[in-house]
């Protein structure tokens, strides 16, 4: 009898299957002498539409509510049916004796099986492999010291109940906003308390009032061709280095002008600083959000062709920035497969080093499912790559390297000064060892001086080299002069900001509750590492976030419906509170029934609370231009890179494209400018006024020797086709049977 082994991914599968010597392709699956290997696609099963249960929920009714399947039941996802049907005639084989669960090591993953198992009525006997890595010896290792699944029967339920109780919550109170306020309004645990996270940040915005201080500076010329000594005053009592009276201020300087300073100490320590650690999905996403401008979508997509196309990359979906002892033995292996082009000089002063499994990036404990994202084995072809792809290669690669280098290390100067029974203090650097710092000379200077640069504004003066000078010493010749500065606003979100609020929103969290916090934090926030991405695509699409320039705001309808939704719903401790007792559940001591009676209960509380809500749903974008298609008024509303007029009919469906951020930059300022109208009269125009013809702008990229291929039209063409579908909500397919009756109480 031949044992089964369910991956969840077909790399994975191709890994495991090369382990245990399967070669043969069969249809979905890899079969060897004693092993055939399988594989989903993330999720081939999922919970069933209401509509399933019975046909009058197709209808969207508040009698209906609270919809409340017992048992729920399971359905093939489309897309993947395909798979699903492989899968499961391997699992019906006469030669099966066995299945080996071999999806991911966590929560999740232990759903993926278990749905596609119970979808298909197996009742043969399973076996868990739990590894953290996949490099050949932990796959060699997991399948000698396999374990029952039964062991992790606990771990389901936990699954199970996320799964039923997101259906219960999710479904249902969409569904009563819907109908309640005759407009099309979804929630749920995580895109609602994102859409609070903003506000609340809008609103400290709205709200700020700045606010003038003042810093008080001295500087004493020294003999040419030797650094300034530059000082700056820190009150005694608390430490600020500024001060909000300004009478102060200038009673200060007045005092000190002219006035000789004591040196009082000056301390020299030696420093090291280490590489930051290794890219985890979250922290990919903002870096190439923040460098190249990319969403965390586009990120995404492009490490998913870097790992499943060229194979040069691990797997993306990690919320580890650590890899695993495992990993030591194929640092050599990947710093060679890496080492080319403009890493060769920097890989090859690795490549004969040996590193230890104390190094600061390395730690069992903090890798989970996945260890962080770092280069393969597998040799680079860096010509086959897309600028995009290269980008975020490098981005990776430099990060591996710097890593494997020594620390940054300098020597640090601090001086305290007395000028008159006032302190002052001035710092400065001389850097001993360039270290990991090396890797990133190529890439836009020193990795982060900006920020650093910043922080040492906060602290006093700009690190630099200090005039060499003693404890005693007399300093004359002072030039005092007041500085002003005003209290700034936080800063509006940006794709990479919020994307940091969702991983850690304890900030947000109104009440005190630490168990919640830790819980939070341990459990990773808002959503998870594989779903943030889409679940901010899904807020633009679902026209309730806005972008200006790189900047996130809240539509009117989000404005509205955060009035609207019940307030458990707009907290993260809502999630908090969900992941305690789902951890519970896994660990044996919360019984899956016991949660789900709980979830049921507050489902009928919810909706009873939105039946019984006041409050009004009103359009603001309505415009007086009617939908050829049916003749209802068209919506105006904002997508995250276009404008666009869409019918409020979701059933009709028209949409029509105003205007469009192209990829098309200004010869004058070299912005990215906008695509306006229709056909040959589409026009490109800048925010600085600079304006030309498609027509025009397509001549001169010719006469530049730049034209656009009929290839590259037909995939721009695609792309923006894919904008202006309909919206990847997971209600858009239960909207679209929708049909309002109302066209002043509709929206899209």
């Amino acid at each position: 009898m031949k044992s089964l082994v369910i991956a969840e991914k077909p790399s994975v599968a191709r890994d495991i299957a090369r382990v245990l010597g399967c070669k043969k392709q069969a249809d979905g699956a890899i079969e060897g002498e004693k092993y055939i290997v399988t594989w989903g696609l993330g999720h081939l099963v999922t919970l069933a539409d209401p509509e399933d249960y019975d046909g009058k929920f197709k209808e969207w009714k508040m009698e209906h509510l609270p919809m409340m399947p017992s048992p729920f039941r399971l359905e093939v996802i489309k897309q993947t049916a395909k798979q699903y049907r492989a899968v499961k005639n391997q699992i019906a084989r006469k030669d099966v004796g066995q299945i080996i669960i071999a999806t991911d090591a966590g929560r999740e993953g232990e759903l993926v099986a278990r749905l596609i198992l119970k979808k298909a009525g197996n009742n043969k006997p399973c076996s868990r492999l739990w590894i953290s890595s996949v490099t050949d010896k932990a796959i060699g290792e997991g399948f000698k010291h396999l374990k029952d699944s039964r062991e992790y029967d606990a771990l389901y339920d936990a699954a199970m109940c996320r799964a039923e109780a997101d259906w219960l919550v999710g479904i249902n109170a969409t569904r009563a906003l819907t109908c309640k306020y005759n407009a099309q309004l979804s929630c749920g645990r995580v895109q609602t308390p994102t859409l609070a996270m903003i506000r609340k940040r809008e609103n400290q915005i709205r709200e700020f009032q700045p606010k003038p201080y003042y810093s008080i500076w001295a500087k004493m010329e020294t003999e040419a061709g030797k650094p300034d000594l530059i000082l700056s005053w820190q009150d005694k009592k608390s430490g600020s280095r500024s001060t909000f009276q300004k009478e102060r201020a200038e009673d200060l300087c007045r005092k000190l002008q002219g006035e000789k300073g004591v040196i009082f100490d000056i301390v020299k320590i030696p420093k090291k600083v280490y590489a930051p650690l290794l890219y985890d999905l979250t922290e990919l996403q903002r870096e190439a959000n923040k460098r190249y401008r990319y969403s965390p979508k586009e990120t995404l997509n492009i490490m998913q062709r870097l790992y499943e196309n060229h194979k040069v990359l691990t797997y993306p979906r990690t919320d580890s920035r650590y890899v695993g002892s495992d990993i030591l033995p194929t640092i050599q292996d990947r710093l060679k497969a890496c080492g080319t082009g403009p890493y060769k000089r920097l890989a090859g002063k690795l490549i004969n080093q040996s590193f230890s499994g104390k190094a600061f990036f390395v730690d069992d404990k903090k890798v989970s499912d996945h260890h962080a994202i770092i280069p393969t084995e597998q040799f680079v072809q860096l010509d086959h790559m897309t600028v995009d792809e290269r980008r975020i290669y490098d981005l990776v690669v430099r990060r591996f390297l710097a890593v494997l280098y020594p620390p940054y290390e300098y020597e640090q100067t601090s001086m305290v000064v007395d000028i008159l029974g006032e302190k002052f203090t001035a710092s400065g650097k001389i850097t001993l060892n360039q270290g990991w710092k090396a890797v990133y000379e190529e890439m836009d200077g020193i990795y982060d001086q900006e920020e650093e640069d910043l922080e040492q504004v906060s602290s006093g003066s700009l690190d630099r080299q200090l005039p060499d000078l003693k404890k005693g010493e007399i300093l004359t010749g002072l030039d005092f002069n007041i500085k002003e500065g005003k209290t700034k606003p936080p800063a509006p979100f940006n794709e990479a900001t919020l994307l940091s609020a969702m991983e850690n929103p304890v900030a947000y969290m109104e009440s005190d509750n630490k168990a919640m916090a830790k819980t939070l934090g341990e459990t990773g926030g808002l959503g998870t590492v594989a779903t943030r991405a889409d679940i901010i695509e899904k807020l633009f699409g679902s026209f309730l976030i806005e972008k200006r320039g790189q900047d996130i705001f809240l539509t009117s309808k989000a404005k509205q419906l955060l009035d609207l939704v019940p307030e458990d719903l707009r907290k993260p401790e809502l999630t908090a509170d969900w992941e305690m007792k789902l951890s519970n559940i896994a660990k044996g001591s919360l019984k899956r029934k016991e949660f789900m009676e709980e979830i049921c209960s507050y489902t009928e509380e919810l909706i009873d609370e939105i039946k019984t809500g006041g409050g009004q749903f009103f359009h603001d974008n309505l415009t007086n231009k009617k939908c050829p298609d049916c003749g209802k008024r068209l919506l105006k509303v904002k997508g995250k890179n276009s404008e666009m007029l869409v019918c409020q009919d979701r059933e009709c469906g028209y949409r029509e494209t105003l205007s469009r951020t192209s990829n098309a930059r200004c010869p004058k300022c070299h912005k990215k400018m906008e695509l306006r109208g229709k056909g040959d009269s589409q026009i490109f125009v800048c925010a600085c006024g600079y304006k030309e013809k498609l027509t025009a702008f397509q001549d001169r990229k010719k006469k530049e020797g730049k034209g656009v291929s009929k290839k590259d039209i037909a995939k721009y063409m695609r792309n923006q086709a894919k904008e202006e579908e309909a919206l990847n909500s997971p209600f858009a397919a239960a909207f679209a049977k929708l049909n309002l009756d109302s066209e002043e109480n509709q929206k899209k």
